[in-house]
């Protein structure tokens, strides 16, 4: 039993078995009375001489006991009275007495009822108790956010109201019972009632509102029972149990959140009663919230109640099992209206919408909700999203008045805050499927007077631009899941004009936007059919993530640009997600939960906006109007759990080919990490440079390596391995670094230590220091000095060779490019081979070729494999089953490493080529290569378009010469009914495209004009047959000398096809 501190009681517990219940805020005890004679510093009042002292001591005693006994004997009967029935069903009597206890000590003195009670319960679990007079709006939430936080959850919740409105009673339960303890009255379990209803349901005999008569069969209800706890079971009426278990299977193995509102029942509840409201003019809300943490779902629903004058009467919440998903949430809430109103006019409707959106907004928008109840949800939401999405617009101009804290005070502040309303209701309006496409006059007319209100009403000339912007975010909005029910964030998919304000880049095809709790996101992409990676970034301080927020766009486009030059050996164009996570302050448990939380929020919010189901078309009105397609991978902290929830929402979603949504699945993928696809690649290029710029044959000749990135790395790993599979002991690796620390040997490093971290998945950290060579040193980045020398290996070792296989971008820039010089202005490494992207930006490469003579050969040609493989596994996903692909997996993935080791080869031989025969840094080539591709691609691709499906079906042997051999042997045949239209497309123009770039050269392509482009490259496949086949038929003539024919042969392959098509 939970027992009070003695100093509260005013009595001693002989009890040592139990733990007790502290007040949260700190009592000061009673002197204790004593007979020990006392010293001058005695108080006044205490008589003098033993005997009046003991008769004193017994007289303050007998008042005591007696003002004691008077205060229970009003107490528990009106305990007993006003107290529902529910509390004393649901809670145990060592906690009632508990309560009794306090509450009567409280009214003994007439402090007021008052108090937080916190402790530990005999089974183990915290309790936290709040007793508080009257029951006042919003009460529950502002306890609900001093609930300390613990490490276990939140597991039950009651809360009760004294019947004459004098009293709140709220008990919250932390944790699962560590002990047996004393018997509790809810530990065993009494399903009968529960079953019998169940039965009688299912087999016809009754019928009841949102229950299903499937859900009630017997086994299935026994399973949901066996995942209640005790209590839940014992405590609920048999009807509802059944009503919420319907809920619990709606969102169960989901994320979703599932709310039903019905109308009190006063005679299914005979014990419930405000006193200040009719029975039967409250409303049951109950809910299931799937995989949330229940506390913070408490207050999101606290807080909506609160916004919309609901008083909370009762409140129950409990937690069921939901296997590898979690737990859900099952929260159920007894609310009337704060106003005095029957409830009849209030919108119901809406405020279940609200609540499924509570999971999912960001606390900013609750903040913002909280100051100004008015803008309700979906105008708060959409006012913190355009608060995030000016920030990487705005702040290039002017990275202070721009910041995002300054942002998003002047976008709410007392000046703007009516105007910004007003933008987010254009917002609305515009995307409203119930009134419809708004016509583009109406869209100008209404961006001009909202403009003009803007400039009468705000004379700040930051915030002034900053709501201008805002209305061009809306008009620039092509398409958004605003008004989808379900959704997981808010996002937008942009005109890309919208982002490049301040600069003269390229535009990206699209550009999508997507904000939500805690997160937000951007997908660029550089062509309509595209695919690149998803990275999760988690900054470490807020300073560190506001920095990233400001330059958030800025990398999601850098990286989708890097990937369009090195996507250009296949149909996909360039993309690149960047989702961005506050977890700031958190533990490492709970940053994974939002880490998660936010991949799921983001990529379900990406399909929102391209998925072509009865919902989207209805929902979300599309100013667009073309389907568009996308393909993501994973990168930087995206799981392997992330990437088979990624792939079943996007079936679950109806995508078109989920399978290909994602790439590097588990099963039926090719993962990076494990078959080394990126490294391959890597090497290639490392080989060919070698031998190239070093005058090394590295298969002969000793060279020193050094790489950023962990043996327990996809790049840096799998490369340490390649590297010692292919050279053996003519390679040294003299540094490598990751986030444990730096490890340096100018002798090399000992290679079956590192091998062994890369087989172990292990940092350098957990490096045998015992294998360390006399001059080898491990630093780790536990000092000062630790996190200096990792931060610097990169620039401080000398090496032949440096690898970036890790590491944040733009690492090197023109700013400290000249510390990867030595005094004597050297490089520490006169080669690297960039397997990190944007690891060296532009400038710096520039900057060390021009002053140092190094050689880069750039990431868009180096780690180009990678993305050659993701694609491969996109048509694997779109031509083969999940059994075929998984029999034959072997096979594929040899077929794979075999063709992406030779489009390494092709293009490092043609890039050396160009280098040797033209000036220019290394990067210029790689540039112009990757440019040239890509254009003759865009051009093949629109004269494709034109043909009729008869012609087209003629270039589909490029895409089988394409395919890895073993793919195309299974599945060629299926291009054309498996493969969307669009896709094959592109796969023929960018086949076509490689093709005559690596054979022909980069001024073949370059010296034709655009308009001729596309028709020399469809003849180029004609003339190329005809060269083949006068090599065939020179290669079998008689009487000529084998050499002279040899040479005749390589004159013909070389030179043959520019002859035939009549081009120089």
């Amino acid at each position: 039993m939970l027992r009070l501190p003695a100093t509260l009681m005013g009595a001693s517990s002989s009890s040592s078995s139990v733990t007790s219940l502290r007040p949260l805020r700190a009592l000061r005890p009673l002197r204790s009375l004593s007979s020990t004679p006392h010293t001058s510093s005695d108080k006044s009042w205490q008589a003098s001489g033993s005997e009046i002292q003991e008769a004193t001591r017994k007289a303050m005693i007998h008042d005591l006991t007696s003002e004691s006994l008077t205060s229970i004997q009003e107490t528990v009967p009106w305990f007993l009275s006003t107290l529902p029935p529910a509390y004393f069903r649901q809670t145990t009597a060592g906690i009632r007495t508990s309560h009794l206890k306090a509450i009567t000590a409280l009214r003994g003195v007439d402090m007021g009822l008052s108090l937080d009670l916190n402790g530990v319960a005999e089974d183990g679990r915290r309790v936290v108790t709040f007793i508080r007079p009257g029951d006042s709006k919003g009460m529950l939430l502002s306890q609900i956010r001093s609930l300390p936080k613990y490490d276990v959850p939140l597991t039950r919740v009651g809360i009760y109201t004294a019947s004459d409105a004098s009293m709140a009673l709220n008990v919250f339960t932390y944790g699962s019972p560590l002990t047996d303890g004393d018997a509790q009255d809810d530990d065993q379990p009494d399903s009968t009632n529960v079953t019998d209803l169940a039965r009688e349901v299912f087999e016809g005999e009754r019928s009841f509102p949102g229950v299903e008569r499937e859900a009630c069969e017997p086994g299935a209800v026994e399973e949901y029972i066996g995942r209640c706890s005790p209590a839940y079971l014992n405590n609920s009426v048999s009807r509802r149990f059944l009503k919420q278990m319907s809920l619990y299977r709606a969102v169960a193995g989901t994320e979703g959140v599932a709310v039903e509102v019905e109308e009190f029942d006063a005679n299914e509840y005979k014990d419930v009663g405000s006193g200040s409201t009719p029975l039967g003019k409250m409303w049951w809300v109950d809910s299931a919230i799937a995989n949330s943490l229940p506390q913070y779902a408490l207050e999101y629903f606290a807080r909506v109640m609160k916004v919309n004058d609901l008083n909370i009467v009762r409140c129950h919440l409990d937690q069921v099992d939901d296997g590898e998903n979690g737990e859900v949430t099952q929260l159920r809430m007894l609310v009337e209206p704060a106003k005095g109103g029957n409830g009849s006019d209030f919108d119901w409707k809406r405020l279940q919408r609200n609540l499924k959106r509570q999971k999912w907004i960001d606390p900013a928008t609750a903040d913002l909700l909280d100051k100004h109840p008015h803008l309700g949800i979906r105008r708060s939401e959409i006012i913190t999203a355009f608060s995030s999405l000016l920030h990487p617009i705005m702040s290039p101009s002017n990275p202070v008045a721009y910041s995002k804290a300054n942002i998003f005070a002047s976008v709410t502040s007392k000046a703007s805050i009516d105007r910004v309303a007003e933008i987010a209701s254009f917002f609305i309006e515009k995307f409203d499927p119930r009134t419809g496409r708004m016509s583009e006059s109406d869209q100008q007319s209404r961006a001009a007077e909202l403009v003009k209100s803007i400039d009468a009403s705000v004379v700040d000339r930051a915030s002034n631009e900053l709501l201008k912007k805002c209305v061009e975010v809306v008009s620039k909005t092509l398409r958004t899941n605003l008004f989808l029910e379900d959704r997981y964030a808010l996002s937008l998919r942009l005109d890309p004009s919208l982002m490049h304000d301040f600069d003269d880049r390229e535009h990206p095809y699209g550009v999508f936007f997507s904000h939500g709790r805690r997160f937000n996101g951007y997908h660029v992409r550089f062509r309509d059919i595209s695919r690149g990676g998803m990275r999760i970034v988690t900054p470490g301080t807020g300073e560190q993530l506001a920095l990233e927020s400001g330059r958030h766009y800025d990398e999601c486009y850098g990286l989708s640009f890097a990937q369009q030059m090195k996507n250009k050996d296949i149909p996909e164009g360039g993309s690149k997600c960047v989702c961005l996570v506050d977890t700031v302050g958190m533990s490492k448990e709970n940053k994974n939960f939002v880490m998660r939380k936010s991949v799921k929020a983001f990529s379900d919010s990406l399909l929102d906006l391209i998925v072509e189901t009865p919902e989207t078309a209805e929902g979300a009105l599309d100013y667009f109007g073309k389907p568009e397609v996308l393909y993501l991978g994973p990168d930087e902290q995206v799981l392997p759990e992330d990437i088979n929830w990624i792939v079943q929402r996007a079936a679950k979603r109806g995508y078109r080919n989920p399978s290909a949504f994602m790439s590097s699945k588990p099963k039926a993928g090719i993962n990076h990490k494990e078959f080394g696809v990126t490294s391959e690649g890597v090497n290639v290029f490392l080989d060919v440079a070698l031998r190239e710029v070093m005058n090394i044959d590295p298969t002969k000749d000793e060279f020193t390596v050094k790489l950023t990135g962990g043996p327990d790395g996809d790049v840096a790993g799998n490369e340490i391995n390649i590297l010692f599979r292919e050279y053996g002991d003519n390679v040294k690796v003299v540094g490598m670094c990751d986030h444990t620390g730096s490890l340096e040997d100018p002798d090399g490093i000992d290679r079956e230590e590192l091998l062994r971290l890369f087989r172990e998945s292990l940092p350098l950290g957990d490096f045998d220091t015992s294998k360390l060579n006399p001059k080898g040193k491990l630093h780790t980045v536990d000092t000062e000095e630790g996190v200096n020398m990792r931060n610097s290996m990169h620039n401080r070792v000398k090496a032949d060779a440096f690898i970036p296989a890790g590491g944040r971008p733009n690492t090197v820039d023109i700013s400290n490019y000249k510390q990867f010089l030595d005094a004597d202005g050297k490089p520490s490494s006169p080669l690297i081979v960039e397997g990190a992207n944007l690891f060296v930006t532009a400038e710096a490469r520039q900057r060390l070729f021009e002053e140092a003579g190094v050689i880069v050969v750039k990431d868009s040609s180096a780690n180009k494999a990678g993305v050659i493989c993701s694609s491969y596994e996109i048509c694997a996903a779109m031509l083969l089953s999940e059994e075929e692909f998984l029999e034959n997996k072997e096979a594929i993935v040899a077929d794979v490493l075999k063709k992406l080791r030779g489009f390494a080869r092709v293009e490092a031989e043609l890039l050396f080529k160009e280098y040797r025969n033209y000036p220019g840094a290394l990067p210029h080539f790689s540039a112009l290569i990757s440019d040239t591709i890509n254009t003759a691609t865009d051009a093949i691709r629109e004269e494709v378009d034109k043909l009729s499906p008869e012609e087209r079906s003629k270039l589909l042997g490029l895409v089988k010469n394409h395919l890895p051999k073993k793919m195309a042997e299974m599945a060629f045949d299926r291009l054309e009914t498996n493969v969307p239209p669009q896709y094959l497309v592109a796969a023929i123009a960018s086949s076509l495209a490689s093709k005559i770039v690596y054979s022909e050269g980069v001024n073949f392509v370059k010296s034709q004009p655009p308009e001729n482009l596309s028709k020399i490259a469809l003849r180029f496949i004609e003339a190329e047959a005809e060269v083949a086949s006068l090599e065939k038929s020179l290669g079998g003539a008689q009487g000529m000398d084998s050499a002279d024919k040899d040479k005749a042969i390589d004159l013909i392959r070389r030179g043959g096809v520019r002859s035939l098509l009549d081009v120089f």
